[in-house]
This record gives structure tokens, sequence and C-alpha cells, in this order.
């Protein structure tokens, strides 16, 4: 023990001489001391706890700790990468992985097959929607180690993993044998022409070749009669920079800037310009955006605004407008930084939080509206930085009734839907747009229903307890009581209503279910489109060129 204990403390002195060499080789004089002073201080209390420490120290677990903290003090975009963690980094940038191809996720305490994804082993294996799997290979697994579950069904193409599922509606488990393949998630889930002239692309993210694969669908599109598009960028995460400039290429002129980025130090000082002919500068352009677009899908969106070159539609954007850089550290680790803001070619960042200061309890808050500044896009329109992007025809954002919240994440729904498929085969349509659920299937859903538990509490019920509570603390509840017994009951009888009140939205939440389990990823975003109001309101605008000409020249 004690020449681990020596072990130890002597890695703690080399990593503290490393970090000091490092410090003032690459620091200013001031910052230098002070980094190599605190690397001593915490390397020296590493050894001292170490060796004292009643309990025996995992050292991977313990560093891990402190480098987590040190990281969340920063912002949560700034992350280290360990070497077990790599595999999933790497599928997160470039969408590919070697693997069956099927999302899993825990329902009910389960684990469950959410989706097995088209033309992959897991779908041709008869993975369907529902199926629990109890088993990989030797491991047996369960909510517990959902955790492991990429590391067991992940491998090298060509591989075999072998599941035990029990299928759903089955009392018998079955054992399945599947090889697994290069992976690759489409950056597009869904394009089509709609209303005979208009194109729709829906973008995920900006993984690697996601720009390439706008282009050829936008070309496609156009073959088949698009006059106009809508670019969905409605919940995308961003991704890589280089993808944004790509795209937004795609619809402006050779060598006009896309956008700018300024960090501490001077080699992330760049402009990057657009470099080569686009695909078409007029097409009339929508974009969708909501609280959930982010990062690169800002970039792009943001510059369609600040060139006039489309309009924006929905709710106003996450608000990041930091860079991130990827670094290499030792034993095949690494460690994503903040290295710069970006700026669109209106002068403006749109980052929302300020992450360099934070209150006493470590967190940080929006930039205030006072502290705002306005900007002007190219045709002279204001637009404002600090809080994400203002769409242009901004649409009140449509929250889920308490009743739909509580199926969802009850799993209600998605039980449902199993059942209903398991009774029902597929529908004569040929997509999910026909498929529509009768009123006797709906009445079936809520006998069915009625018969679980998913029990909830409305606003009003929680408004209407702290009303008994401040009655009762005035001393005026025994006056009331019989008011407050009337209106409780009245209350109670519109909830148990709930399920006729909120019908049509549950419908529709029910038919997105159900289409997922008959056409799979299609299917899901496809039954989403007759309740769309941002698509909607998307294509009412194409549909109008002069309102269109007039949002773009509003001042």
């Amino acid at each position: 023990m004690k020449k681990k204990r020596v072990f130890l403390s002597g890695i703690a002195g080399l990593l503290a001489l490393a970090f000091i060499l490092l410090a003032f080789n690459k620091q200013p004089q001031d910052n230098a001391f002070e980094i190599a002073k605190n690397i001593q201080i915490f390397t020296t209390l590493y050894k001292e706890v170490n060796h004292y420490y009643v309990d025996e120290l995992n050292p991977t677990k313990t560093m891990r700790t402190s480098i987590n903290a040190m990281m969340k003090s920063l912002d949560p975009y700034t992350v280290f990468i360990s070497e077990d963690e790599i595999e999933d980094y790497r599928t997160r940038t470039t969408g590919e992985y070697g693997g069956i191809g099927a999302t899993i996720g825990v329902k009910n305490g389960k684990l469950i097959v959410i989706m097995p994804h088209e033309n992959t082993p897991a779908k041709r294996a008869g993975l369907k929607i529902g199926d629990e799997i109890l088993q990989i290979n030797e491991v047996k697994v369960s909510a517990k180690n959902y955790n492991d579950l990429g590391k067991l069904l992940k491998g090298q193409p060509g591989t075999e993993v072998e599941l035990i599922i029990k299928p759903y509606g089955a009392t018998k488990t079955t054992k399945v044998k599947i090889k697994r393949e290069r992976i690759k998630i489409s950056h597009l889930p869904y394009y089509d022409v709609f209303e005979g002239d208009i194109g729709y692309v829906q973008l995920a993210e900006f993984t690697e070749g996601a720009a390439h694969s706008i282009q050829k669908a936008v070309e496609e599109l156009k073959s088949k009669g698009a006059k106009s598009i809508i670019l969905d960028l409605r919940d995308n995460p961003g991704g890589l920079l280089h993808e944004s400039i790509n795209l937004v290429n795609l619809f402006l002129p050779k060598d006009v800037e896309v956008v700018s980025t300024k960090g501490k130090i001077s080699e992330w000082n760049k402009t990057y310009k657009t470099y080569k002919s686009p695909l078409d500068m007029h097409i009339p352009l929508v974009v969708l955006i909501n609280g959930s677009s982010a990062s690169a899908s800002e970039i792009v969106a943001g510059v369609i605004q600040d060139y006039d070159r489309g309009v924006l539609v929905g709710q106003k954007s996450f608000g990041k407008g930091l860079v991130q850089s990827t670094r290499l550290l030792a034993y095949n680790c690494q460690v994503k930084i903040t290295v710069a803001k970006y700026y669109t070619p209106s002068g403006r960042c749109i980052q929302a939080i300020d992450y360099s200061h934070k209150d006493k309890d470590g967190k940080a808050s929006k930039i205030p509206d006072s502290l705002r500044r306005a900007f002007k896009t190219r045709g002279g329109r204001t637009v404002y930085d600090g809080a994400g992007l203002e769409p242009d025809v901004v649409l009140e954002k449509e929250e889920l009734s308490p009743i739909a919240q509580n199926l969802i994440s009850k799993n209600l729904l998605f039980e449902y839907a199993n059942e209903y498929v398991l009774k029902k085969p597929k529908p004569n349509v040929k997509s999910a747009k026909e498929f529509s659920l009768s009123d006797a299937d709906y009445q079936n859903f809520v006998a069915w229903v009625k018969n679980k538990d998913y029990a909830y509490t409305t606003e009003l019920e929680k408004n209407f307890e702290n009303l008994i509570e401040t009655a009762k603390k005035e001393k005026v509840y025994d006056n009331l009581q019989n008011d407050f017994n009337l209106l409780k009951s009245k209350i109670a009888k519109n909830k148990e209503a709930d399920l006729i009140t909120f019908k049509n939205e549950i419908r529709e939440l029910l038919e997105t279910e159900i289409c997922t389990r008959y056409f799979y990823e299609k299917g899901q975003i496809e039954a989403q489109f007759d309740d769309d109001k941002e698509l909607a309101e998307a294509i009412k605008i194409l549909k109008d060129p002069k309102r269109y000409q007039e949002i773009l020249k509003k001042k």
C-alpha cells in the first residue's frame, strides 16, 4: 500500500511540474504564477487526501469528480471526454457508428425498443417497437444498467450480437442474432413536395455531410416542381460549424460573409465566407425555428434573416452563440472547449446566457433586455442580439394539456398504440398522412385508459389547494367550507371530462404513436403534419408572394 501511495504521489508531482512548465510557456506571466500555484496546491491536496483518508480512494473516480466540477463552473458546452466516451462523441459529430440500428429506451422500468430504424439490421431481424430486451450476449440487462447498453450493442461492423427479447404481447422470450453494420444516422428524416409546388426539408442535425444532403434534397424537390422551399430547423441542436456555412452557401452568392468568430486568442478571430456558386439565390425560402433550434441552426437562420434571404417562422431560438473546439489530451482523452463567440453578418451575437457572470449559487443569468443591442439587416430591418433569434413571424408555442402530458409521461399512449397494432393489421392506406382514428376507435381508447392509473394534478387544482390554505390562515375557511366543497366537486367533474374536452389533441398524439408502428420514422413525422401550425403558416406565406415580400421589407 505504501508503494502505491508513493507512486501516486510521484505522478501527482510530475503532473504538477508538467502543468507548471506549460503554464509558463503559454500564459502571460501574471496568470502563469497563479496557475502554477493552484496546480501545486491541488496535487499536494490530493497526495494528503489519498494518503490519510480513512477509506481507499478510486483515483479515476476522484479525479473525474474534480474535472467535472471544473468544467461545470465554466459553461455546459465545455466538457471532458474520457477514452471510453470517444466513440459516442464521434457518433454525435459524424452520425456514424457500428451497431444494429435501433433506439432503445426505458419504459415502465423495462428496456424497450423505441424505434428499429429503416434499412438496418434491427429492422431486418424483426425487432418491433415495444419489444423488451432482456439480455445482450451473456449480459442480463435492465433499466439499472441502461447506461451500459450502448457499449453492449455497438461494435465492429460484421461482428454478431445475440439478444434475448420478449416481443410485445408474447409470453415467451425469443433469441435473435444480429450482425452489426456501419449505421449512418440520416441528416434528413423527411423531405417532400407539399401543395404541388412547395418543397419541405427537415434537417435533424449538422453532422458531417448535412449540407450536401440538403443540396441533393432541394435539387430533387425542384425536379418534382417545387418553386419554393421550407427548411425545418425546429429541434435541431446544431453541430458542425462548416456544415452551417455550406448550407447557407446553397442560397447565398459566392464570397459573402456568413459568420465571424472572436475568441481570447487570435487564432479564433476568423471570418467565414461563402466560397462557391449557390444552388439557388432566388427561390423563396421559409425557415422554421423554435426554442430548441440552437448553435449551427441559429447561424443558418440568422444569416438568412440578416441578408433578408428568407422568412423565419416559429418561436424564439435557443440562443447559443458559442463556438467549441476539441483538443487532444493524454491517454486518448479529449476536451471540448468553448473558444469563441460567433457573430452573424449584421454584427450580432445571439448568445442568451452570460456564463462569465454567475450569482453566489453559481447560476448564470440571461442577458437582460436593457443590454441587448439593435442591428440592421441588409434591407434595413431591425434585429437584436443577446437572446436568440426572434422570428419574422412569431407563433405562440402550443402547450399540451395536463392530461395529455400525463398520458405521455405514464407511457399510456405508447402502450395503447402497441395494443392497437397487435389487434389490427396494417391499414389500407399508403402513408401516415391518410391514417386517422375513428370516433369509435377513440371511445375504445377512453374505455381502455379508464382502467389505468392516469391520476394527475391540474394547475387549477394546485391553485384551489393554495386558496384553501390561504382561507385557513386567514380563519375564514369554516364560513366558506360549503362553497369550497361545491367548487371542488365541479373541478373533479371537469377533470373527469378531460378525455372528451381534449379529444382532438389526444387523438392526434395517438395517431402519431400508431403511425410510428405502421410506418416507422417517416410515419411519425407525417402524422403530425395536419396539426402543425408553423408548417401551415409557412405554406400560407409562400402561397402569398406579396405578403412574403412585405415581411422581408418591414422596418
